[in-house]
C-alpha cells in the first residue's frame, strides 16, 4: 500500500516501459529492488522524502512496469545500464545517492563501482554480497526447463511463501495481496524467472576490489533474522571494507523496511544526510 505522499509514474527507457515511485524534492535518492518490486521501499519512502527526491524503480516486467525481462537483459550489468539511463531520462542530476535491496544491491554495487563520480554514498539493505547468492529457491530457475514450466499461479504461491519467510511480523491479508498482485501475469512470471536465471555471484565477486579501492562510504543495513542473506556476510564485508559500516536491525528479516520502518528510514536518512551532493 502506497502512502498518499508517494506518486507513481512511468517513463520509456530503451524501448521498455518503466514504472517508478516518486516522492518530494531535494537531493536525488534512487532505490533499487531485487526479487520483489518497489513495494519493499514504500514503508520508508515518506521518511526519506523529508530530505530527498526519491525514485524507486520497477524493473521491466516487475511491479507496475510493462514489458518483459529476458535472461540477457536481466543480468546485473544490463540492469545497471537501464537504471542509469532512467536516471538520465528523469534528469535527476550528475550525482545521486543510491540504495539497493536483495539483488538490487548487486545492481547498486555495479553502478557505484563503475560510476564513482556519480554516487557519493551507497546503502545496501539485506543485499547480496560476495557469493551469497543465488539462494536455492532462486537458483533452481537457472534450469531452463524449470523456468519454462512455472505458471503464474505457481509463482504467486512461491512468492507468497518467500514473502512470509522474509518479514518477521505478520502481514495483513491486504498487505500480502498488495505484494503479490503483480505476479499474476505471464509477463511477470517470465520476467521473474529471467531475473532468477541471470542471478550469478560472479557479478558481486568481481566488484569486491573495485569497491574496496574506491573508498566509497557504504552503509550495510541488515535485518538480523534474515535467512536468505545472513548477516554474517555483512559482518565480513564490514570487516574487509574500511569505509563500510554495519547497522543491524533487531527482530527483522530479509525486508527490514516492513519490520521496523522507523529505524530503517531514520538510519538511511541519517547516513545520506552526512554528505551533500
Amino acid at each position: 500500500m502506497v502512502d498518499d505522499s508517494i506518486s507513481r509514474h512511468t517513463l520509456r527507457v530503451q524501448g521498455q516501459k518503466l514504472s517508478y515511485l516518486r516522492a518530494s524534492e531535494g537531493p536525488p535518492l534512487l532505490l533499487l529492488h531485487g526479487t520483489y518490486w518497489s513495494r519493499v521501499w514504500a514503508p520508508v519512502i515518506p521518511r526519506l522524502a523529508q530530505e530527498h527526491a526519491v525514485f524507486a524503480f520497477d524493473y521491466p516486467g516487475f511491479g507496475r512496469s510493462g514489458s518483459r525481462l529476458t535472461v540477457e537483459n536481466a543480468t546485473v550489468p544490463r540492469l545497471a545500464e537501464l537504471i542509469l539511463r532512467a536516471a538520465d531520462a528523469l534528469r535527476v542530476g550528475d550525482t545521486f545517492f543510491l540504495a539497493g535491496h536483495d539483488i538490487g544491491g548487486a545492481v547498486a554495487q555495479h553502478i557505484a563501482a563503475f560510476n564513482e563520480d556519480r554516487v557519493p554514498k551507497l546503502a545496501l539493505v539485506n543485499s547480496v554480497l560476495y557469493d551469497s547468492w543465488p539462494v536455492p529457491r532462486v537458483a533452481r530457475f537457472r534450469d531452463p526447463e524449470v523456468a519454462r514450466n512455472v505458471t503464474p499461479e505457481q509463482l504467486v504461491e512461491l512468492r507468497r511463501e518467500a514473502l512470509r519467510g522474509s518479514i518477521e511480523r505478520s502481514l495483513s491479508p491486504a498487505e500480502e495481496e498488495d505484494y503479490l498482485s503483480p505476479w499474476r501475469s505471464e509477463d511477470a512470471t517470465r520476467s521473474w524467472t529471467a531475473l532468477a536465471a541471470a542471478a550469478d555471484a560472479r557479478y558481486t565477486m568481481e566488484l569486491v576490489e573495485p569497491l574496496r579501492r574506491s573508498g566509497l562510504p557504504i552503509l550495510l543495513l541488515w535485518g538480523e533474522e534474515d535467512s536468505a542473506q545472513p548477516i554474517d556476510y555483512a559482518r565480513r564485508f564490514a570487516q574487509e571494507f574500511p569505509q563500510a559500516r554495519l547497522v543491524a536491525v533487531p527482530r527483522a528479516g530479509h525486508i527490514p523496511m516492513e519490520d521496523d520502518p522507523r529505524m530503517v528510514g531514520a538510519t538511511l536518512a541519517g547516513f545520506f544526510a552526512e554528505a551533500k551532493l
